[in-house]
């Protein structure tokens, strides 16, 4: 399911965007913020990848 960004948008404006982005740092801290992002991003490229993939032969 694609979520349209502008639809997104109308739900998260931007304070809630920057509160948001508040309570992650004060949780993880800036220090693993990177290494989250990275982790995050290396799983959304494996789900596409994966969904992508040819599942075999349709039948």
């Amino acid at each position: 399911m694609n979520i349209n960004p502008q639809v997104l948008a109308a739900f998260i404006g931007g304070w809630e965007f920057v509160l948001i982005l508040a309570v992650v740092m004060i949780l993880f801290g800036a220090k693993k913020l990177p290494e989250l992002a990275r982790g995050l991003g290396q799983g959304i490229r494996e789900f596409k990848k994966a969904s992508t993939d040819d599942q075999g032969p349709k039948v």
